[in-house]
This record gives structure tokens, C-alpha cells and sequence, in this order.
């Protein structure tokens, strides 16, 4: 935007933005137009930022709770951090914000006249996260996926100018989708972290105990519930495609890609077969590249 002034990231902000590399897809890949990187790139920047504080996985130096003005005692309280991080927010749209993430993401919020609720959706979903470690059913957390992933893809959209409420349907079923893979993904990790994103009506029908959970490997009753879940997920990828077959161009490969990610996610999980206990089985690239050219090819039959 003309006359904003260019935000350089400071160390912490660096080390945040670094992590989209470890994502099962391309976040802003080099195909797009500079200026949808950019945005992109601000909104993964937005995003990364506060799951690190509602996962108490920041930076260390301190660095991000100064910016927020957070004292270091303030700062080991991830509430805290999280007020502090929506006060700043706000700032985005009416002042200027302290943090050098929120500060680079206010050229795109006027850019593209973003609005302050799916922003906000994901502060939620993190305070969320702090109080409720168990979900009773799948709708419980097809509520938590409201929050913590379909915002995402709706800012996508947005700063695409391609949202529509039928697309907005679409990118919910694929961003909820690519929240359940992360969640079969780490099941181990967030159940060292007190979390269980796996219904509890399905390990009762599966037969499976947070015991067997915290096991080093996954016996047949876990890797039954696992590849449920999974089947779950992919079901929702593939009710998704149309989204990436009304798109055109560059747009439309990335959309393939943020559903290839997904899916090729779970080819890494069906190739473990279903066990997850281990660590997080990752997508391959040869993987990523079959399924995104089947999502292209099923998108041009059904967009």
C-alpha cells in the first residue's frame, strides 16, 4: 500500500515465520503474484504466532511478550499473552500495533479489507485450548475446527477476492480436514501436552484408553480408530475439490496444494499403517505431487 511503512521482522518474528516450511503444504508458494505472497505470508505470520502462545512454543528471549507489554512474569501466562495479543490485534484495525507480526499484517487487513472475526476466531480457538483438553464428540470438535482452522481459509479467500458463501462451504470442509490430520498426526505429542483431539465417543467405540494412547507404538485398537479418523478426513478433502475447480490459474494451484497437503498426509499415515504413536508421519513429496495433480484432475470434472 502506498505510504505504509515496510515492516522488517525482528529475530523472533524471523523464527516464526520459518516455520511454514513444516507445514503439509506450500503456505505462499513462488507461482502467486508477489502481493498474494506477501498477504500470505502476514496471515501465516498472524496465525503461527498465536497457536505458538496458546502452545507455549514462542521464541525464547522474550522478545514477543515485550512487544505486547507483557512484564516476564506476565509472560509465562499464556491468557495473558492472549489478551494482550488481541488487544494488539484491534490495533491492527484502528491504531498501531506494537507487535512487528501484527504491524506487517496491517498493509494486507487494508489491502484487502479484512475483517477482525476470523482473526479473532483463532485467539478463541487458542484460549479454548488452555481450558478444554478433551472433546466428547465429533460435532464438539467440528466446533473447535470453526475456530481454530476454517478461519484460515477464509482469509484466503478473501485476499484472493474470491469469497463466495459457497466457497466459504467448500474451504471449511478442507481447512476442518486439515485440522483432523494434524491432530491424527500429533496425537502423541498433544497427548504429552494433556490433549486429546480424538473424540471420546469414537476411542469408547473403538475400544481404545488414553493408556494406550501413551504407548511407544499403536496396537490394533488404535490404529483402527486412527484409520476411522483418517477416512473421516479424506472424505472431507475430496467434498472440497469443487472449491479448487471454481478457482482459475495460479489460485486454483494453490488451492490443489493446500489439498494435496492434506492428502498426501494421509498417505504418510496409511503407509505407517496408522500408527501415529511414533511420531508424525510426514507427506513425501513424490506424494504431494500424485495428489495434487489427481485434485486438478477431479476439479476440472466436478468444478
Amino acid at each position: 500500500m502506498t505510504g505504509t511503512r515496510q515492516v522488517r521482522p525482528d529475530a523472533s518474528s524471523r523464527t516464526t515465520l520459518g516455520k511454514a516450511a513444516d507445514e503439509n503444504f506450500p503456505v505462499a508458494p513462488f507461482f502467486l503474484p508477489r502481493a498474494w505472497r506477501d498477504d500470505l505470508m502476514a496471515v501465516y505470520g498472524y496465525a503461527r504466532l498465536v497457536d505458538d502462545i496458546g502452545d507455549g512454543d514462542l521464541a525464547p528471549g522474550g522478545a514477543d511478550a515485550r512487544h505486547l507489554g507483557l512484564t516476564p512474569e506476565e509472560a509465562e501466562d499464556r491468557l495473558a499473552l492472549l489478551d494482550a495479543f488481541e488487544t494488539d490485534l484491534r490495533r491492527v484495525f484502528d491504531g498501531t500495533p506494537h507487535h512487528p507480526l501484527l504491524a506487517a499484517l496491517q498493509p494486507t487487513v487494508r489491502r484487502c479489507r479484512l475483517t477482525p472475526e476470523p482473526f479473532l476466531g483463532l485467539i478463541a480457538a487458542n484460549r479454548q485450548d488452555q481450558s478444554v483438553r478433551r472433546y466428547e464428540t465429533y460435532d464438539d470438535l467440528l466446533a473447535y475446527c470453526e475456530l481454530s482452522a476454517n478461519p484460515v481459509g477464509r482469509l484466503v479467500l478473501a485476499i484472493t477476492g474470491t469469497d463466495t458463501p459457497e466457497r466459504i462451504r467448500r474451504s471449511d470442509e478442507i481447512c476442518t480436514a486439515l485440522q483432523i490430520v494434524e491432530h491424527l498426526q500429533d496425537v502423541a505429542e498433544d497427548l504429552g501436552n494433556d490433549r486429546i483431539y480424538l473424540p471420546a465417543e469414537d476411542l469408547k467405540r473403538f475400544h481404545v484408553t488414553e493408556s494406550d494412547l501413551a504407548r511407544p507404538t499403536a496396537g490394533a485398537s488404535v490404529r483402527a480408530l486412527i484409520a476411522f479418523e483418517a477416512e473421516r478426513a479424506r472424505g472431507l478433502l475430496h467434498a472440497g475439490i469443487p472449491l479448487v475447480g471454481s478457482v482459475h490459474g495460479r489460485l486454483r494451484l494453490l488451492l490443489a496444494g493446500f489439498t494435496a497437503g492434506g492428502l498426501a498426509a494421509l498417505d504418510a499415515i496409511t503407509a505407517a499403517g496408522f500408527d501415529v504413536l511414533p511420531g508424525p508421519p510426514g507427506p513425501t513429496k513424490p506424494s504431494l505431487m500424485r495428489q495434487a495433480g489427481a485434485v486438478l484432475l477431479r476439479a476440472r470434472r466436478e468444478g
